[in-house]
């Protein structure tokens, strides 16, 4: 079964409106573990708009499944993963003051830079992933990085769904098999919701895992978190 990881930005947002500690990030990250999510995913941006980085020290420590931290590899993000030692570490290629994530990693270009990355979250024990998109050649020069994983960037996937689903989950299809004849294994996340997830997983392969936040709190507001979280793991099963 491929595992669903609850990313809990949005949470954080919600709290950094008002001020104080309400609602609570560490209590959210348990209630989901509790509620049957099989991991948690936060993703600290240097603006710390949502998630702090007081808040990756303080949730490391009621994480009980898989704590993933996403960011862009800066000298300070890395040296805040090495302390904390999470499960994973999502590389993603963000400026500092992107909104959201909106594209993958050039891993042509950026290659030495993250292999070095890689190779110092390895030290530490910290199984990498690595931010991409469909590109066959790209993710050939991911596989050459010493990545465990790459992450499919799937939004081009979601906003083509519903104009016609067989092709907007093509490119991923072909993506996906490249990844596992290379020896990659396989996250997906970005924009997938009640509405697309299941169809992405009965097509594509080898899927470990996946991160969905934005998508997953909004369905919460009107669900329930516990109803929620039930209802995206049953469109992975």
């Amino acid at each position: 079964m491929t595992r669903l990881s609850v990313n809990i930005n949005k949470i954080a947002t919600i709290r950094n409106a008002r001020g104080g500690n309400i609602p609570d990030v560490k209590l959210a990250a348990i209630k989901c573990q509790q509620f049957g999510a099989q991991g948690i995913t936060v993703h600290p941006r240097p603006d710390e708009r949502h998630i702090r980085r007081q808040d990756v020290y303080d949730i490391k420590s009621v994480i009980t499944t898989e704590f993933n931290i996403e960011g862009y590899p800066s000298q300070s993000f890395i040296k805040m993963v090495n302390e904390v030692r999470p499960d994973q570490v999502t590389l993603v290629p963000d400026a500092h003051n992107a909104i959201t994530s909106n594209h993958g990693w050039d891993s042509v270009k950026n290659k030495s830079f993250l292999k070095d990355v890689v190779a110092s979250f390895h030290e530490h024990g910290i199984r990498t992933s690595i931010f991409v998109e469909t590109d066959l050649i790209n993710i050939e020069a991911v596989s050459e990085t010493g990545t465990d994983r790459i992450e499919l960037y799937t939004e081009p996937y979601a906003s083509g769904y519903s104009q016609g689903k067989e092709n907007a989950i093509a490119p991923f299809i072909k993506a996906a098999e490249k990844a596992h004849e290379l020896g990659l294994e396989i996250n997906a996340g970005h924009d997938l919701n009640l509405e697309n997830l299941r169809y992405f997983k009965e097509n594509i392969s080898h899927l470990e895992e996946v991160s969905i936040g934005h998508a997953l709190i909004s369905d919460a507001l009107y669900l329930g978190l516990e109803n929620t979280i039930r209802q995206y793991l049953a469109r992975l099963q």
